[in-house]
């Protein structure tokens, strides 16, 4: 199983509205709004990496609100 976390900036007053549209997102586990320059913190999970950049690509980065978004994908331990 892949997990990656995406950081995600929000247009002002829309913090609401997205995370209630990313919740519904398939492979979304988890969602928190957070302080600091990102507005919402995403853990996604999924299978392989390619199915899980291809939800942030064709699914969460084209929810309206959304201004920005950093993917970081995990990577295991020695």
């Amino acid at each position: 199983m892949e997990t990656l976390y995406l950081l995600v900036e929000t247009d002002v007053g829309r913090l609401e509205e997205v995370m209630k549209r990313v919740q519904g997102v398939p492979h979304v586990v988890e969602v928190q709004g957070v302080t600091g320059p990102f507005d919402l913190i995403i853990k996604l999970q999924a299978p392989h990496i390619n199915q899980a950049l291809d939800v942030v690509m064709s699914r969460i980065r084209r929810i309206p609100g959304i201004k920005s978004t950093e993917t970081l994908v995990t990577v295991s331990g020695p």
